[in-house]
């Protein structure tokens, strides 16, 4: 399975303007650009986005870890907070947060933890974070 998104950009880093889109249409030439990534400009940036996507797979991956513990999920809530930070002149992404609150039927404190740190360390986007990076250039003429 493989899921596709784009972006477009046009103009300098900080004059330029942006949009993304994606094949589901979620997100449908959604704009973006420096004042929505490093201000508080309207619209969104890639940080906020990889925050939701890390909450949504943490929190899919904990209903199916306790599902298999025997527990219930009755409420599941995930805040993930990126943080981007400028070293060395350049910024990177240097540590995700992920914040739970939960309510479940059945099970202890333990299970849940130990359920929750298997779907923290096993959602496919925590492991991303530790993938390996391609890319295909090409210059258009």
């Amino acid at each position: 399975m493989k899921r596709t998104a784009t972006a477009v950009w046009s103009g300098g880093l900080k004059d330029g303007k942006g949009s993304l889109s994606t094949t589901s249409g979620v997100l449908d030439n959604t704009q973006y650009g420096f004042s929505s990534r490093f201000e508080d400009g309207i619209g969104t940036n890639p940080e906020e986005l990889i925050g939701a996507a890390h909450a949504g797979c943490f929190t899919m991956a904990l209903a199916g870890q306790l599902e298999a513990a025997g527990i219930r999920a009755e409420n599941l809530q995930t805040k993930a907070t990126v943080s981007l930070d400028k070293e060395d002149g350049t910024f990177a992404i240097n540590a995700i947060h992920l914040e739970l609150s939960a309510r479940i039927a059945g099970g202890d404190r333990a299970a849940f933890e130990a359920a929750a740190q298997r779907a923290k360390d096993g959602c496919p986007v925590s492991k991303v974070l530790k993938a390996a990076i391609t890319l295909d250039a090409r210059l258009e003429e």
